[in-house]
């Protein structure tokens, strides 16, 4: 993913206000490991209901796409085991969080909703990098797990887009 800055960050939302993006509480951006992001994603720090996910484009000439986020529940207190919908790890199940976004345009007004399991502190990026298992490539083969992985970071870019178009969708 390519470095954004705070403008490009906040002019990205199709699903807040104006006022809603300049409130959020943005992460440090200075340090995060961008070459190994596939998309942005945080909780807002200072109010646990909010998450935030910014998506690059598909094609070289889209800018970057963000969503509003709304957990389900108060400070993520439940949190589900299960298998996040983006990075579809089968390891790391432990902390899956549901969460909800107001759809962009006049379906959103109306209070049309569409919701997804994600990570719950946005940890996808990582978990389609980690070593494959035994199990997932069938022969201990270098070529074999870099495929795998290769195979993970695409399915995770397909599936947000997917998440933040069917955000954009008129329903």
């Amino acid at each position: 993913m390519h470095p954004l800055t705070e403008k490009q960050i906040r002019a990205s939302f199709v699903n807040a206000s104006r006022r809603e993006a300049a409130q959020a509480a943005l992460p440090v951006l200075s340090e995060l490991d961008w070459d190994r992001l596939d998309y942005l994603g945080w909780r807002d720090r200072k109010a646990p209901l909010l998450a935030y996910a910014v998506v690059p484009g598909t094609a070289p000439d889209d800018g970057p796409t963000g969503v509003l986020l709304r957990a389900t529940d108060p400070a993520g207190r439940v949190r589900r085991t299960g298998v996040c919908a983006w990075c579809e790890d089968v390891v790391n199940t432990e902390d899956i969080s549901l969460y909800v976004a107001r759809r962009a345009g006049a379906p959103g007004r109306r209070g049309d909703t569409v919701g997804t399991l994600v990570c719950t502190e946005f940890a996808c990026s990582r978990n389609v990098r980690r070593r494959p298992t035994l199990a997932e490539t069938g022969r201990d083969d270098p070529d074999l797990r870099a495929a795998v992985i290769e195979r993970r970071i695409e399915g995770l870019r397909e599936r947000s887009a997917r998440f933040v178009a069917e955000v954009l969708r008129e329903v």
